[in-house]
Formats: structure tokens, C-alpha cells, sequence
């Protein structure tokens, strides 16, 4: 184990030291631990590195608030390690940063496997909401429904040692760390770069899983030029966890047959890969039955979404707006838009949120109070129920909101304040409880 500075991760090291490096990256939540039934039988021909997010497993709270921060926290910690070159598997928030090593970093990783992983996470709201739960109530609420969501409810009711040891998991991270990479997973989004993947890829996914299913990994694999897909029947999110034998065979033959040689900058040639080589809380010991593992062809690609030619301040307004007030809210007003309206829902997102909203003068947090208060002044009940939403995205709690209106009421009137707060309080009990 490591001494952790915090540009860089916690981590361990299994097998033996001259075998090449193979990188087990958790998802989120959890720690390196769900790779323990892997490594036994993934030692004996590499050196298996595994990582803590920060803050989970013991790890130094140090926030990482995108993808891109984490991956360079652990190429930091593999280069403080000596590792140069790498194998890497990941399962959901690891398998992002698996893909952006891919895309960022193709120099360092000789073959990827991605387990119940996307090129885009659900939508940005989803993210954005669990972190505001976590910050009003705390992580027992989303410990509580991990195994619905990481478990078929066969397991679940079969190995209830597993199932606690799960939501301690959980439980036991740190909010802060877990809300930072709830915003990390909502801002990822590779669905038009996922073409330059260009190292050999297993995209790996549970029959069952209804967090990142067979679609998204089907959509995945359709993208990634060099993709296998496979499905292990019987398994949901964590398949690692519930079906660890069809996993193990499965990154066993991936990694023995795909790993691509490292090409070589000053000769221009491409090394010959060695023969020789390539021939906290622990989870509670589980041998469920393992059905063989399906292994298939991905089909042929699916047609990516294209902004057809916009000018950049709309494209980068229609990041913000979605970012800042939801994709439910901006997909229905957009949707609600004719001939008549839709010129002013462009000239909005390009001015309003490609111009304004994006000048750095101004974090968002701020930019929030701001349109708080002057909605409040203007007495735009409707609008402020929206920048209410927007402003816990933002990450204002609600003790800061009630502040905000507190500081209107002074300057705007209290009969004013007393509507407004009636409908930040509505918003507020509705993005703050806790949904079974």
C-alpha cells in the first residue's frame, strides 16, 4: 500500500513484480476490494495494480470533480510507481476513466476492458440529484438502495453477508468525495470521440443490469473500432461482485489475446511483447453457481448525434443550460417549442447561457444567488422554482438558498419573500427526499 499526496490515489500491488501491469479500477462507491475474487487468478501472469477513489475505502478526501481529474491522479500515482505501461479494466466510473485513458493517453495502455460502462452515464440531472441527496441527508439513503441497484434480487436475498457488506460500503465513504464524483459521472460525455479508441476493447456488461445494460454497452462497442462485447447472464451492475468466475475467465483471455504492443517514438518500430511474460473491508467469501459467459460481435455502429454545423456559443449554451437547469427541464421546453417560439429558446441558450452563463468572472454558485435574488425582485414565482433545481445543482444547499431569500426579503419586500419561499421550500422537499 501507498502514502497518499493528494494529486494521487491509494493503492496496491498483487503478483509478481517483472509481470507486465494490469489495472483494476473500482466503480463508484465502492473500493478495491469488489476485485479480490479477480486477482487470485489474474496474478498469475500480471502484476495487478488496484485504487481507491478518493475518498472511499479509507482514501484521503481529496474531491476529484471529473473524469479527467482522476485519471491524471492515477497516471501521477503509476508514474510515482514506475509503471509505465498497462493493462486496465474498469467497472462504471472506473471504466470512464479507462475510456478517457484511451482517448487522452493511448501511449500508456495496451488493452482496456470496461465493465458496465457507457459513453455517456444516464443524464446529467440523475448524477446531479444523487449528489444533492447525499448533501442534504447524507450517504445512508443512497447505502440503503445500492444492492437494488447493484444486485439482481436473487443475490441479493442469497447472499446477504454481501448485500451488508455493500452498503457499508457505501456508507463508510466520504459525502464530499462521493458527491464530487456524482458530478464527474454527469459530466462525462464521449459519445463523438469514442471512434479514436484505438486499443484492443472488451466492453463487459450483466445481462440484468439496469443501471448501464446491454444498450448502452452495445452502443459503446458500436463506436470503439477494436470492441468485443460480452454478457454475463445472471448479473447486474457490479458484475464483478455477483458472477466473479465469468468475469475472471472473461478479462483472462481478453488480456492474454489482446494486448497491443507498445510502439516505440525514436525507432518508429513497435516492440515485440515478451513471451516469457505473457504465456479496509474485505468482501466476505461467495461461491454462487457461474454460468458460462456469453461472449458476441458487436453489431454494426450506431449514428451518433450531431449539432449539424452550429456556431459555438449555442452548442456551448446548450451544455450549460442542460447542465445548470436539467436535460428533463430543457428537453421539455425545447420540445414545446414551434416556428413561432423556437427562435427565442436559440437566442436564449446562445446568449443567455453560451455568453453570460459561461464568463468566468463569476463561479456558479454565485451566478445563482444572483438570478435568485433578481427572480424574487422580478416576482417570477415560475422561473424561480426552475433556479431553485438549478441552484442545489449547483451546490448551494438549502440552508444557502434560505439565506439568499432571507437577504431578498430585506431588499425586495417581504410579501415578495414570503411567495418565494413557499415555492423554494416545495422545490427544496421535492430535490432532497430521499426516493425508494
Amino acid at each position: 500500500m501507498s502514502e497518499t499526496p493528494p494529486n494521487t490515489l491509494q493503492y496496491r500491488f498483487d503478483g509478481p513484480e517483472d509481470a507486465p501491469v494490469l489495472i483494476l479500477g473500482p466503480s463508484l462507491g465502492t473500493t478495491w476490494h469488489m476485485w479480490d475474487r479477480q486477482v487470485p487468478e489474474l496474478m498469475k501472469q500480471w502484476r495487478v495494480f488496484r485504487f481507491d477513489m478518493p475518498g472511499h475505502g479509507g482514501a484521503p478526501a481529496h474531491p476529484a470533480g471529473s473524469v479527467a481529474d482522476l485519471t491524471a491522479r492515477l497516471l501521477a500515482t503509476l508514474d510515482s510507481a514506475g509503471v509505465q505501461r498497462f493493462g486496465y479494466a474498469g467497472c462504471a466510473l472506473g471504466g470512464a476513466v479507462g475510456i478517457e485513458l484511451a482517448l487522452r493517453h493511448p501511449e500508456r495502455l495496451a488493452s482496456l476492458a470496461v465493465i458496465a460502462a457507457s459513453p455517456r452515464f444516464g443524464t446529467a440531472d440523475e448524477f446531479r440529484r444523487r449528489g444533492v441527496v447525499v448533501r442534504t441527508n447524507g450517504l445512508d439513503p443512497i447505502a440503503r438502495s445500492a444492492p437494488e441497484r447493484w444486485f439482481t434480487g436473487g443475490f441479493a436475498a442469497a447472499q446477504p453477508a454481501i448485500t451488508e457488506w455493500a452498503v457499508q460500503m457505501v456508507r463508510t465513504t466520504d459525502p464530499g468525495c462521493y458527491i464530487a464524483a456524482c458530478e464527474a459521472l454527469a459530466s462525462f460525455d464521449v459519445r463523438a470521440e469514442i471512434g479514436r479508441v484505438g486499443v484492443p476493447t472488451l466492453v463487459l456488461v450483466g445481462s440484468e443490469d439496469q443501471v448501464t445494460g446491454p444498450a448502452e454497452a452495445r452502443t459503446l462497442v458500436a463506436g470503439v473500432p477494436d470492441a468485443r462485447l460480452a454478457v454475463v447472464p445472471g448479473a447486474s451492475h457490479l458484475v464483478p461482485v455477483e458472477q466473479p468466475a465469468a468475469v475472471t475467465d472473461l478479462l483472462v483471455r481478453h488480456f492474454s489475446t489482446a494486448w497491443q504492443p507498445a510502439f516505440e517514438s525514436v525507432t518508429g518500430h513497435t516492440a515485440l511483447p515478451a513471451t516469457a511474460t505473457m504465456a479496509g473491508q474485505r468482501a466476505p467469501a461467495v461461491v454462487p453457481a457461474q454460468p458460462a459467459p456469453v461472449a458476441e460481435i458487436a453489431p454494426a455502429a450506431v449514428p451518433q448525434e450531431t449539432r449539424g454545423g452550429r456556431p459555438g456559443p449555442y452548442d456551448t449554451g446548450m451544455k450549460v443550460r442542460r447542465e445548470v437547469l436539467g436535460d428533463a427541464h430543457v428537453d421539455r421546453v425545447l420540445a414545446g417549442a414551434d416556428e413561432f417560439s423556437g427562435d427565442f429558446q436559440e437566442l436564449l441558450t446562445r446568449y443567455a447561457w453560451g455568453e453570460v452563463w459561461d464568463r468566468p468572472g463569476l463561479d456558479r454558485r454565485t451566478r445563482s444567488c444572483v438570478t435568485l435574488t433578481a427572480l424574487v425582485a422580478g416576482g417570477h414565482l415560475e422561473e424561480l422554482a426552475v433556479h431553485t433545481r438549478a441552484a442545489l445543482r449547483n451546490g448551494l444547499t438549502p440552508a444557502e438558498i434560505k439565506e439568499v431569500l432571507l437577504q431578498a426579503a430585506v431588499y425586495c419586500g417581504v410579501p415578495v419573500a414570503n411567495s418565494a419561499f413557499w415555492v423554494a421550500q416545495q422545490v427544496v422537499r421535492e430535490e432532497t427526499t430521499p426516493r425508494e
